[in-house]
């Protein structure tokens, strides 16, 4: 009897322990996976965990090592001895790296050597700043030197040139590649300056022989974006590629130059590619791509210049995300993996028996005592006779006898997946663990429902797109567990736009809105946004162009701004202070309105963020003050 009554005991105790919920703290301790790749041997795995510490305000990262099939994890201080040093010359006589150099002088105190104490800056074209950081003058550069033996100086392959490689902000060491002869270098580069440079999405991969020292133009002929050089086993020079110049959304395909001539593996795929890995006998090319809501794996064959039909196919489906791509151990793929409940981890894919491993199981633990959402799709009619899918995401311990409060989540980009992603700031499941409804529909503009899907978007921020967004509202709005009086819509960037939009529209529907880093008033946006190529390809053009009818109607019947006169609804309003691409007059412009208008209203501000939160107490702020307000308003 004794022991039937501790058994009991302990059952409750872990049912009691179940039903915890996430938490804004608990996410913040969540440890973040980052595989590196497989070791020189192949026996292992290499990755990083980078975990938050909310009391030191940063992370900390430690690395490790894991069996390519399944073992315990080992911590390791150091990877150089463990991995090959992609950026070590083939013939290991050389080794790559980048570096700031001073290429202009835009600060006072360099124009004028006499003012020291000078804090002036000068600019003769724009992309004056970019992202969250002023043009000092200086710009990334590639560099070789001697890898052993030598204190000989770095050599600089770009020198005296005001362009960025790596790219910035975003770029790093895939930006630049050895040729598998070492005799030259192929690296990414837009080389456009000032206004020429802010206009403009032509990146262009080139090619420096270290023998006679000169730089050709390796795809000259292409407009848009080239990225992400990467040689075949067999020699065969790949990279992804966008066509139209100033469209950074436009179809991502995959180039591979063949005895001269460039064959596009995905043309006749209607889909666009997101990472690529070369098979180890180069006869076949794996990537990843959204697909109805999802990332996943897919495989295109290279038959090189026979006449072998180029064919793309799906490799693996489910409710998940397939992300980076690590490499290969026999029969399997090592690859990372997230859906909405579950931060990334590393896993294996069996090609042969279709078979999943998860081998890392840094948060196990942490999930096992969680209660978690639950999420559904469900496809919803259009206004437009179209198929939407819709991610509905329900709370833990969901009752459907119940009445939920639910929030319309309202994407960024405009152009981007929403699939079984993991955010750290606008988390799925964190907000349903909070006791609301997730609606989260595939609006026009998201990747993985065509190319013609995603483009629809451009020069109709506030046409179907915001139909669609209804449509999906209203319709999860029948179901009986959905409070249809407490109904509130939150989004960011594109999504920030959609709720400014939303609130001049939306016709008593929603009785709370967060707006974070909106487009508010895309006038003062275009005058004050850094990629300004953005804006003439999505609006159509600069708002002065009288007779630019897509400009006209984007700056007048699409303007947040022009509706503020039917506002009546509470909103929190928030703004990075160091976002230059949605700068701070957005939110301020936003604010100001609504306060002067008598609405009830907030504004959260974060000086030293860009376009995202990335401090771990910054970052709670934020989740706290999100949930207060809806706690206030819904």
């Amino acid at each position: 009897m004794k022991n039937i009554f501790i058994t009991l005991i302990s059952f409750m105790a872990l049912q009691s322990t179940a039903q915890e919920v996430l938490s804004p703290e608990t996410l913040w301790k969540l440890g973040r996976v980052t595989a590196l790749g497989i070791s020189t041997d192949g026996k292992t795995i290499v990755y990083k965990v980078a975990t938050p510490s909310v009391a030191d305000n940063k992370s900390t990262t430690k690395f490790y090592t894991i069996p390519v099939t399944d073992g315990t994890p080992t911590e390791v201080a150091d990877t150089k001895e463990i991995m090959t040093d992609k950026n070590v010359s083939p013939d290991g006589l050389y080794i790559l790296s980048s570096q700031e150099v001073k290429t202009e002088n835009v600060l006072g105190k360099d124009i004028h050597s006499d003012l020291s104490k000078s804090d002036a800056q000068v600019y003769n074209g724009l992309d004056y700043r970019h992202w969250d950081t002023w043009n000092n003058g200086t710009h990334n550069h590639v560099f070789y030197a001697l890898n052993k033996g030598t204190k000989a100086r770095p050599i600089d392959i770009m020198p005296n040139e005001p362009y960025d490689s790596p790219q910035k902000p975003f770029g790093g060491d895939e930006d630049y590649i050895w040729s598998p002869d070492s005799k030259s270098i192929i690296y990414v580069c837009k080389k456009k300056a000032g206004t020429d440079y802010a206009v403009s999405t032509n990146t262009d991969l080139y090619e420096y022989n270290l023998e006679t020292k000169t730089t050709k133009n390796l795809t000259e002929n292409n407009p848009g974006y080239d990225m992400n050089p990467v040689f075949s086993p067999t020699g065969n020079l790949t990279w992804l590629q966008m066509k139209r110049d100033g469209y950074e959304a436009d179809k991502n395909d995959l180039i591979v130059r063949f005895k001269g001539i460039d064959m596009n593996l995905t043309a006749n795929w209607d889909g666009s590619v997101d990472n690529f890995l070369w098979s180890v006998d180069g006869k076949k090319v794996y990537f990843t791509a959204a697909v109805d809501g999802a990332k996943h794996l897919f495989e295109v064959n290279f038959p090189g210049l026979t006449r072998i039909a180029v064919t793309v196919r799906q490799i693996t489906s489910g409710d998940f995300d397939v992300n980076d791509l690590v490499g290969f151990s026999g029969d399997n793929i090592i690859v990372t993996r997230t859906d909405m409940n579950h931060a990334s981890e590393i896993y294996s894919y069996n090609f042969k028996k279709k078979t999943w491993l998860q081998l890392t199981k840094t948060n196990d633990e942490t999930y096992a005592k969680l209660a978690l959402p639950k999420y559904e799709r469900r496809y919803v009619t259009t206004t437009d006779g179209k198929k939407m899918l819709v991610w509905v995401i329900l709370p833990p311990n969901f009752d459907k006898t119940k009445k939920y409060p639910t929030l319309l989540y309202c994407q960024g980009g405009p152009q981007s997946p929403l699939t079984q992603t993991y955010s750290f700031r606008w988390n799925f499941s964190l907000m349903a663990s909070q006791g609301y409804v997730i609606v989260a529909p595939n609006r026009r503009g998201m990747y993985g429902h065509g190319q013609a899907w995603n483009e629809q978007i451009s020069k109709d921020w506030g046409g179907q797109v915001m139909d669609d967004y209804l449509s999906a509202i209203d319709d999860v709005a029948k179901e009986s567990y959905v409070d249809k009086t407490r109904l509130g819509a939150v989004g960011a960037s594109y999504g920030g736009y959609s709720v400014f939009y939303l609130a001049g529209i939306h016709n008593n529907r929603f009785k709370t809105f967060i707006s974070h880093c909106g487009v508010f008033n895309l006038e003062s946006m275009y005058g004050t946004t850094e990629e300004v190529f953005f804006n003439n390809w999505d609006h159509g053009g600069a708002y002065w162009e009288k007779d630019n009818a897509d400009a006209q109607k984007a700056y007048t019947k699409f303007n947040p701004i022009k509706m503020v006169d039917k506002w009546n609804t509470p909103i929190l309003i928030i703004q990075g202070g160091k976002d230059y691409r949605v700068p701070i007059g957005q939110g301020q412009e936003a604010f100001q309105a609504a306060q002067l208008r008598g609405i009830k209203s907030r504004f959260m501000l974060f000086p030293e963020e860009n376009h995202w939160v990335l401090k771990p107490q910054n970052a709670l702020v934020w989740q706290r003050e999100f949930y207060k307000w809806l706690k206030e308003t819904l």
